[in-house]
């Protein structure tokens, strides 16, 4: 459904970009053309900027590091050429061109959770690395896109049975953005403290967001700051949960803020300096740093880190 919805939006944007410019300079205005066509198509840059401007000010007194004008400014044209390569080229277009890899025995995989408005084809540059080193992985969509955040822990659940009877091997559960708590959703519905390695996180609003606010979809109320339904998962988990969890977080995400919002207590908390939240998926220090984590210990987050009374990971 999404893929159709985001094939209909970039089609339609294109054709209106072409109809403006070919009135445009059917009016001998061809400066007149450019610009209107180009903010169309590429508008969506202008919402960005504000949102980097809303970070600059609620980040203000977050425990992250501060991130400076440069930063932001860097993160701000990362996160204009991300986003059209995801919501107008890998998700409409090529949401199943990389088909799941189950693996063989013996052979620890990922499962990939897309965050709110995304498919599968989110994850499409993991995918066709993942499957020139070989790891197995299975990609879910979650739909209903716009329905609640407890509708697709079953859709994790499939993904993760797929992989445990191809390989044996409890896998990395890899999650962008809202999928980290679908994932959570997962691991409180089943069982996933014994049937998980690792799990990981890169933005998600665990504590919820600020742009939450603004929300009138089941699942993106739910991301709200403070929402009940955050503070009824939260209540279900038990503190040692999180020594399972590594969680990438960022000051310049300007989707999940203020920053620390999208860290855990006692989880290994990563810091990526000047990375928007779409690019912070696709940074080469967290594409890197999930790979090892294949082969690490089930718990690796560091002592210090851990809650009082964590208990010892029981795989």
């Amino acid at each position: 459904m999404l893929a159709r919805l985001q094939q209909c939006i970039t089609l339609f944007l294109l054709a209106a970009a072409a109809a403006w410019a070919a009135w445009a300079l059917a009016l001998d205005r061809p400066w007149f053309a450019v610009g209107g066509a180009a903010l169309i198509v590429f508008g969506y840059a202008l919402v960005l900027g504000l949102e980097f401007v809303m970070i600059s000010v609620v980040n203000r007194g977050d425990a992250a590091p501060r991130a400076t004008a440069m930063q932001l400014l860097r993160a701000w044209w990362g996160e204009a050429t991300a986003a059209p390569r995801v919501f107008c080229w890998w998700q409409p277009f090529f949401a199943e061109a990389v088909p799941d890899n189950p693996g063989a025995p013996g052979q620890r995989g990922m499962v990939l959770v897309h965050g709110f408005v995304c498919n599968r084809g989110f994850w499409t540059p993991w995918l066709r690395r993942l499957r020139e080193r070989g790891v197995p992985f299975v990609a879910v969509s979650l739909e209903p896109v716009f329905g609640g955040i407890e509708r697709y822990p079953a859709i994790i659940e499939e993904a993760v049975r797929r992989l445990e009877a191809h390989t044996g091997c409890a896998p990395v559960v890899v999650c962008h953005s809202m999928g980290g708590l679908a994932a959570r959703a997962w691991m409180r519905d089943f069982d996933g403290d014994r049937r998980v390695h690792r799990v990981v996180t890169i933005g998600t609003p665990h504590r919820g967001t600020f742009l939450g606010r603004y929300g009138r979809t089941p699942n993106t109320r739910q991301m709200r700051q403070g929402s009940g339904w955050l503070q009824q998962l939260a209540a279900q988990e038990p503190p040692q949960r999180y020594r399972r969890f590594t969680c990438f977080y960022g000051h310049c995400d300007n989707i999940v803020f203020p920053a620390s919002t999208a860290t855990l207590p006692g989880a290994d908390n990563r810091h990526i300096a000047g990375i928007a939240h779409v690019d912070m998926a696709f940074h080469p220090e967290v594409f890197n740093d999930v790979l090892a984590l294949l082969a690490s210990p089930p718990s690796t987050a560091p002592a210090e880190s851990a809650p009082p009374g964590a208990g010892a990971p029981t795989r």
